[in-house]
């Protein structure tokens, strides 16, 4: 018999006024899917991207890409979940933005009973974001104990658990933020340094830092803004890494610049490329639950809004009104 459910939808791309309340009917799961119903679900910018159609999407769309709950049921073939687990997600398709859907069971993973509904709803997508950068997109050489990185918006979701798991791995982490507060923020959750780039040059700031030498690795999520000067913060044989476009894409360049600013290297990363197998996403999931268990990183929730104030959420996220992770609570 079908479940009912809350769910967010728009029926074409672009502002938060598109983000309708329905009501949705959802059925058994089939084979590799499981049925969800969620206690808390997160909040990110890929959200905004896909309603306002810098991601294009077919429509109609339910928005949301990450969430926590208990797993109803589970269809043939899925071996690693069973009724009655706590389980969390950051996954394609969308859908999050519910009460229950049905999904693919591929990238849902058990939730530690250690980790609360809240704090896996807000952790798993921004957390395996941090996890892939610092673990796995690299500088030649690696990064060492004492290395410097750049990190934009360094005091946003994906940004205070990078500086927390940074300060872990023994780097220096410069932070960028956009205000004094945000600035104090990254510093208290393990940035060594912050800048607060609507009253300092970050260039001129990164070069005096690291003595003129320049940082290993730029991890950027700002896009357009920041993009010519996070090039120059490098040293040379560096790695530019971008990862999201919270100013706007980034306009074509020509690949003659990297060998002219030190044969730098630039890479367009996302989540979902990292997490396509249940292989590579259940050994992600486990180092960032090993890491927030242990009290290394702490999840920290700054916002959250009834699933009924979506569009209000949208919009303080576009105004970068918010700090932290952000949920929809049900």
């Amino acid at each position: 018999m079908p479940i009912l459910s809350r769910a967010i939808h728009i029926d074409q791309h672009g502002g938060p006024e598109q983000l309708k309340l329905v009501q949705v009917s959802v059925g058994d799961p089939g084979p590799g899917e499981i049925r969800i119903r969620h206690h808390a679900v997160g909040l990110n910018f890929i959200d905004v991207y896909q309603r306002s159609g810098l991601y294009p999407m077919a429509m109609p769309l339910q928005l949301g890409m990450e969430a926590a709950g208990v797993v109803e049921a589970v269809g043939p073939g899925v071996t690693h979940l069973q009724a009655g687990d706590r389980a969390a997600y950051a996954s394609q398709p969308p859908g999050s933005y519910c009460d229950v859907r049905v999904m693919p069971a591929t990238c849902v993973c058990k939730l530690p009973d250690a980790i609360s509904f809240d704090t896996g709803a807000a952790m798993m997508l921004k957390g395996l974001t941090a996890q892939y950068l610092l673990r796995k997109t690299l500088p030649q050489g690696g990064l060492n104990p004492g290395d410097f990185v750049l990190f934009h918006a360094a005091a946003g979701g994906v940004g205070l658990i990078a500086c927390q798991w940074a300060r872990a791995l023994g780097l220096q982490l410069i932070g960028t933020a956009g205000s004094d507060a945000k600035c104090a923020l990254a510093l208290e959750h393990g940035a060594a340094h912050a800048i607060n780039y609507a009253k300092e040059d970050f260039l001129a700031r990164v070069k005096e830092i690291t003595g003129g030498k320049g940082v290993k690795v730029v991890y950027d999520s700002v896009g357009k803004d920041t993009w010519e000067k996070s090039l120059d913060c490098l040293a040379p044989f560096g790695l530019m890494a971008s990862f999201g476009n919270a100013s706007g894409p980034v306009a074509p360049f020509a690949p003659g610049v990297l060998g002219a600013k030190g044969s730098l290297y630039v890479t367009r990363q996302t989540l979902f490329t990292h997490i396509a197998t249940r292989e590579s996403t259940q050994a992600m999931a486990d180092e960032l639950f090993g890491v927030v268990v242990s009290g290394k990183v702490e999840i920290r929730i700054d916002q959250r809004y009834p699933l009924e104030q979506v569009q209000q959420a949208h919009r303080d996220l576009e105004a970068r009104k918010t700090t932290g992770c952000t949920i929809l609570t049900l």
